[in-house]
């Protein structure tokens, strides 16, 4: 019968330890806003049926918590966060502590409850307030998380697998272009920067597409949260190479190389891709005056300044290196050597995630040299009939524009002239001809001189 239930209490292995995550494997997916999946893979074995484990797991929402080990369930989870002084008086009821009042003045008295505050006197008298600062055993306090966890293993485990969801740590993808005429060299590094997390040795992950979010983090935020891990040493080791990526889902994760040191307030960045040369275009364009939707305004008649943009494209052509990479949103720096070699930035520019294949398109700023003025030389609205009996007057507006275009450089330019609109309208008369270039978008390349000018002329036609 002893043996029965011995038999019985072992199927039921209750593991009340807390093993030392200095003998555990981290590895963090960290995702733009905030978000962090912590994967920790401990030595601890697992016994077939039911295990409690008592752990420390920084950051741990526990609604989040599962066992990617598809041979275990988590039953339960139960967080205890690094205690205040309330909860350490708390813990303490019943218990003779020292309480400090001054330099070598300390004095004993039991904890009867902290709230409200009692405490018990070695002669049997009471005080209703602390007797000085209390000195707790370290027994009483919790220097981090704690997290009591029950899971049912289908089958002995030789390790215990944990994932959750924590918060804590976002990252930035910047691409550096240096220009030198139609060619490019592109480089590309990932940033991480942790508000909360620390970590001594963790494998990271950076992902890189459109999440969706539904719930706000359940754990409150932790000042330096600690995952320490299997160490090598107490630096960041970061091995030669680049990031690997891979489509996972509808998003892409990009694995870092080495193992990483993160503490809060300390940026950690690395290469994502070899140095690529890659062909470059740069175009002006002078953006259009027709409004989306709606009716073409009248304008003052004098001329107006209309900025002149200054535009970079980056060919991605499949089959290159560059061209194949699936690209994290980010910052785009240009930069151009000045008449000593040296580089000088140029412009910046945020791009979205590009998908391979797919060109950069990038505005760095504004043109110095190259400028433009716009004015308004005609306007018209009247009432045209209807089509036919029984339907509404049409409204017709036409307006005419001049652009004149001055080049200061020594070089001769193209600009684009660009309108683009909603709806149906169309261009019934320019001095260069218009180019269809969208359904919604026209385009006229202007040839300006060096040192010269040249005047864009064209009136457009709507009908309501």
């Amino acid at each position: 019968m002893k043996e029965t239930a011995l038999t019985a209490l072992t199927a039921l292995t209750v593991i009340a330890i807390a093993p030392s995550l200095a003998t555990a494997q981290t590895s963090l997916s960290i995702y733009r806003d905030g978000r962090v999946v912590v994967r920790q893979t401990m030595s601890q074995a697992l016994a077939k049926g039911r295990n409690t484990l008592t752990l420390r797991l920084a950051g741990l929402d526990p609604a989040t918590l599962f066992s990617p080990d598809s041979a275990v369930t988590v039953l339960s989870a139960r967080v205890r966060y690094p205690s205040t002084a309330a909860d350490a008086l708390a813990r303490a009821a019943g218990q003779t502590i020292s309480f400090f009042r001054s330099r070598g003045d300390t004095v004993k008295a039991t904890v009867v409850r902290a709230d409200p505050p009692q405490y018990r006197l070695p002669d049997g008298r009471y005080l209703l307030e602390p007797p000085g600062t209390p000195l707790f055993p370290s027994e009483l306090v919790r220097t981090s998380p704690e997290a009591e966890i029950a899971v049912d293993a289908a089958r002995d485990r030789p390790r215990t697998e944990l994932a959750y969801v924590a918060q804590g740590a976002t990252w930035e993808a910047l691409y550096q272009l240096q220009v030198s005429g139609v060619r490019g060299q592109v480089s590309g590094t990932v940033t991480i920067t942790s508000q909360s997390l620390r970590t001594d040795s963790a494998a990271v992950q950076v992902v890189a597409g459109q999440i969706n979010r539904a719930r706000a983090p359940a754990a409150p935020p932790e000042a330096g949260m600690r995952m320490e891990a299997d160490m090598v040493s107490r630096q960041a080791v970061v091995a030669s190479g680049y990031a690997e990526e891979q489509a996972v889902g509808e998003a892409h994760v990009y694995d870092l190389p080495g193992r990483f040191s993160l503490e809060p307030g300390v940026p950690v960045t690395t290469a994502m891709f070899p140095r690529a040369s890659v062909a470059v275009t740069k175009d002006f364009v002078v953006p259009g005056v027709l409004p989306w939707r709606g009716w073409i305004g009248q304008m003052p008649g004098q001329p107006n300044h209309v900025p002149v943009q200054v535009w970079y494209t980056l060919k991605r052509a499949r089959g290159t290196a560059f061209g194949d990479r699936p690209l994290p949103a980010g910052t785009v720096q240009l930069y151009e050597p000045d008449s000593s070699g040296r580089v000088q930035l140029i412009g910046e520019a945020a791009i979205d995630h590009t998908a391979p294949g797919r060109d950069l398109r990038v505005q760095s700023g504004d043109a110095f040299d190259v400028t433009a003025e716009r004015l308004q030389t005609d306007y018209n609205q009247e009432t045209i009939p209807p089509p036919r009996r029984g339907l509404p007057a049409k409204q017709r507006v036409t307006a005419a524009y001049k652009v004149t275009i001055t080049n200061a450089k020594s070089d001769a330019v193209t600009v684009d002239v660009r309108e683009a609109r909603f709806g149906v309208w169309r261009i019934v008369d320019s001095s260069v001809p218009a180019e269809k270039i969208s359904a919604t978008e026209m385009r006229f390349r202007v040839s300006v001189p060096a040192s010269g000018e040249a005047v864009l002329t064209y009136t457009v036609q709507i009908e309501s």
